[in-house]
């Protein structure tokens, strides 16, 4: 069953802000003070450089495949089913890894105000978050979005306040562990950017994602990079060293300085706004990807079940919330490295899903955003993200090998049985080795994503379109030759002999020639039968001569039909007219490699339905 599309950019900006925006800023900083000192508003900076490099090629897949379980659906379709499964693992671990995170923060928040046990507060939280985003994506992102709008309030007035307030003997010295804490720590921080694969993951749910998606998620990632920059700017210069190393609490305990205890109280309210966003977002997010594996029957079919009524996966948000508290009982610096080790192992795959998926040539892989400097920024940001996963030391490296373990287990218990999906790393090996080893099913789903996301519906001349013959390389030097081709191709669909289709395609010919353009020609003929319209697709690489002066016709479109079918006659000559008229017509007629290729071309041309 398809999920609803609801999602617009201003709530594509707040889940990405509302998952970023949380424990990364407020119980993190003490934490990663420790391990770079004062300059730790440089490392997450350098985070966020890091981020927005890696979402790049996210939103760019975003954008060609917007489907539930984003980066999982991309790594599948590049990689195949065994990569997918990791890939969907690492993807559900992560945010709700970073979920858990923020429902830890606000469980310490509700503990220290009521003294209740964290365990209990943990559990009813994740309760009622999950409950939540059962009763639908709408009313869980216009929650989001009213929240962050009162969090991003807050945190302004805390930075206008503190300024004031800043003793910049607190910035010396800078780095007082070296210059390699100042990257170490930025992989440490650079789950406070985790929120970014959230929206790849609920794509399927957004409205106009070609632009919805980069507009929010580029926006999201540079105001919430500017905003724990200035943010953590003011922390360390009105909170004395020895108070923010190791502190739960570092911006309400700056503010309780420069503003007494309703500083504290409004940062600690802040913090409560920050964690609910951030569990949310990541239960939403988190619970999506499930639901695409199980679509692809990598996971049970139960994982797949959606509501009829809410349409939201309900079987997959009650085994992620179950998740998320279990890994609750874990200590917080692990929670927060086996976070951040996947996230940057989810921006990893997600780069190469591009390079992948831009080689295998396939034509139905159309962005509406494509990243900049390709293939370089790909393997700058792979090699910059994989040495930060390297040198936050071998715990991370045990921890991702862990999941992967974890993730193959999974694929050789039930994926392998059942998943039978074309990837488009097998069309990279047909181009060496052998074409026969890949369909046009890969081709086919990508073409259908397309027509889906961008709300094209089928007229009646699409249909005659996917029933249409078509052939990409016809060997014909004349007319006569085509024209004999094409009745052998139609004596068995009609009650006509191979001569008297071609006598009736002389006929017309005499009466005018076909041939519209030098590149294309539209020869068509009328039969008593009733109720029959066909069109046949030809494509000649060296071209077909049908007159001196239209000696090279390369494009043929070929209609067939009864006099009672004379409306669709005229609508599809309609509709070939706009097509021929696109500026990009010719270059894509030519380079398409197979008969549904062409048939593709056509389904998605740029035409008024």
């Amino acid at each position: 069953m398809k999920l609803k599309k609801e999602l617009t950019f201003k709530h594509v900006f707040s889940i990405a802000a509302g998952a970023m925006i949380s424990s990364g800023i407020f119980i993190l900083p003490g934490l990663a003070f420790q391990q770079v000192g004062p300059a730790i508003f440089i490392s997450y900076f350098l985070a966020g450089i890091m981020a927005l490099l890696g979402v790049l090629s996210v939103i760019e897949l975003s954008t060609a495949m917007p489907k539930a379980g984003g980066d999982y659906y991309f790594v599948n379709r590049s990689m195949g089913p065994l990569a997918g499964t990791v890939s969907g693992i690492f993807g559900w671990l992560a945010i709700s890894l970073k979920s858990a995170f923020a429902i830890f923060g606000l469980s310490e928040v509700i503990f220290l105000l009521t003294g209740s046990p964290l365990i209990v507060n943990s559990f009813i939280l994740t309760s009622g978050f999950v409950i939540l985003n059962i009763a639908g994506v709408k009313e869980a992102a216009r929650l989001e979005l009213w929240l962050v709008g009162g969090l991003l309030l807050i945190l302004t007035a805390y930075t206008l306040l503190g300024f004031s307030h800043i003793s910049y003997a607190h910035y010396t010295p800078l780095l007082p562990y070296g210059k390699n804490s100042l990257l170490i720590t930025a992989g440490f921080v650079f789950v406070s950017f985790g929120g970014l694969i959230s929206v790849a993951s609920v794509a399927e749910e957004v409205k106009n994602p070609g632009r919805n998606i980069p507009l929010g998620l580029i926006t999201a990632v540079v105001a919430v990079s500017i905003i724990y920059f200035i943010l953590l700017f003011v922390t360390v210069g009105v909170l004395p060293a020895e108070k923010l190393a190791g502190s739960f609490t570092p911006l309400a305990d700056a503010a309780k300085i420069f503003s007494g205890k309703i500083g504290y109280i409004i940062i600690s309210i802040a913090a409560v706004l920050a964690f609910v966003t951030t569990a949310i977002a990541g239960i939403l997010s988190a619970s999506r990807y499930p639901l695409a594996l199980s679509r692809d029957k990598l996971l049970p079919a139960l994982f797949g079940k959606v509501d009829k009524k809410r349409q939201t996966p309900v079987i997959s948000l009650l085994v992620t919330g179950t998740f998320i508290f279990i890994t609750l009982l874990l200590p917080l610096e692990i929670l927060v490295k086996a976070a951040s080790t996947v996230i940057l192992s989810a921006n990893i795959m997600a780069n190469v899903a591009v390079i992948i998926l831009r080689e295998s040539k396939i034509r139905n892989y159309q962005p509406t955003f494509k990243t900049p400097l390709y293939p370089w920024l790909q393997i700058f940001t792979i090699l910059l993200l994989g040495f930060f996963v390297v040198d936050m030391g071998l715990a991370t490296i045990e921890i991702s090998l862990g999941f992967f373990i974890f993730s193959i287990i999974i694929y050789l218990l039930f994926g392998r049985r059942f998943a039978k999906t074309e990837y488009a790393f097998l069309h990279i090996m047909a181009r060496v080795v052998n074409r026969k080893i890949v369909s046009s099913a890969l081709e086919t789903e990508l073409r259908d994503i397309i027509l889906q996301r961008d709300d094209i519906e089928h007229d009646e001349f699409d249909n005659v379109v996917l029933e249409s013959m078509a052939f990409e390389n016809v060997m014909a030097d004349t007319k006569d030759e085509l024209f004999s081709f094409l009745a052998e191709q139609l004596t068995s669909k009609f009650q006509l002999e191979k001569e008297a289709i071609v006598s009736l395609l002389n006929q017309r010919e005499s009466e005018g020639s076909t041939a519209l353009t030098d590149f294309t020609a539209l020869p068509h003929i009328v039969l008593e039968e009733s109720d029959r319209f066909h069109l046949i697709l030809v494509r000649s690489k060296t071209g077909i001569f049908f007159s001196k002066e239209n000696p090279k016709v390369k494009a043929v479109f070929m209609i067939i039909g009864s006099l009672n079918k004379r409306r669709l006659h005229l609508k599809a000559l309609a509709a070939i007219a706009q097509i021929l008229h696109n500026d990009d017509f010719r270059t894509n007629w030519l380079n398409a490699q197979t008969s549904q290729q062409l048939r593709d071309f056509i389904l998605l041309s740029d035409r008024k339905r």
